[in-house]
């Protein structure tokens, strides 16, 4: 009679791994999610190993695989966490009471500084592997790019509703005009390897989008229609 794997062994059959079953599992996975989080942050993906996970919390690599079933997974769910972090204290903190832009300028300003709170280690990590077309781990990333990117989106959705952000863009696009250039900006940071101004910085990218993001004025929207009135009236003229 066959006997049954032990707790630390690391069967790839296993479509799950097993659910914490005391406070002590729970502590281990709180464990090597905290020194997971470190290494990833330190040797990027390719180069992190659980074996040097499991060393740092002075464990067996197998105990690694009783909770994660390998590096990937490990990977995704510190991830999943930090955005985590990162989406709740933008909703908590975000001044719904004051106007569009002042909401955005929050916005931007938070997501830069907790992207790179804690080095660039995560965030090139992210960015790296978040392109990786094809690649199982930048695959897994998708969903939690989204959900990062849910409170952006209902920023813009709310500014085209209120009609201080123009209506003649779709929201995928303004999204893309402002998650764009702050990634060439988190980039540039982990590029130079040195500290940047974060407020200056969020206040000028602030000050750049506006002026794209905003809804004409009133005079303005009036002149745009009489000229696609005028254009249309010119167009149905016989010549």
């Amino acid at each position: 009679m066959r006997s049954s794997p032990s707790p630390d062994s690391n069967d790839s059959r296993s479509p799950r791994r097993r659910a914490p079953a005391s406070a002590k599992s729970e502590q281990r996975i709180r464990d090597l999610l905290r020194v997971g989080r470190e290494v990833f942050a330190e040797k990027g993906y390719e180069h992190a190993t659980t074996t040097e996970i499991a060393q740092r919390l002075g464990i067996s690599e197998a105990t690694v695989f009783t909770y994660f079933r390998g590096k990937r997974e490990l990977c995704v769910r510190v991830i999943s966490d930090w955005y985590d972090e990162i989406i709740a204290t933008m909703e908590a903190g975000l001044p719904r009471e004051q106007p569009i832009r002042a909401q955005l300028h929050y916005l931007i300003q938070t997501h830069l500084r907790l992207f790179l709170v804690q080095g660039t280690g995560l965030c090139a990590l992210v960015l790296s592997e978040g392109r990786s077309k094809g690649q199982a781990l930048g695959e897994s990333f998708l969903p939690l790019q989204r959900r990062y990117t849910a409170p952006l989106m209902d920023l813009l959705a709310r500014g085209q509703a209120s009609g201080e952000l123009r209506r003649d863009v779709p929201l995928r696009l303004l999204r893309s005009m402002v998650l764009g250039p702050m990634e060439h900006i988190l980039w540039e940071v982990i590029a130079q390897d040195k500290p940047t101004d974060i407020d200056a910085v969020s206040a000028d990218l602030v000050a750049l989008l506006w002026s794209a993001l905003q809804a004409p004025s009133e005079e303005l929207a009036g002149l745009r229609r009489l000229r696609a009135e005028v254009a249309d009236a010119l167009q149905r003229t016989p010549g």
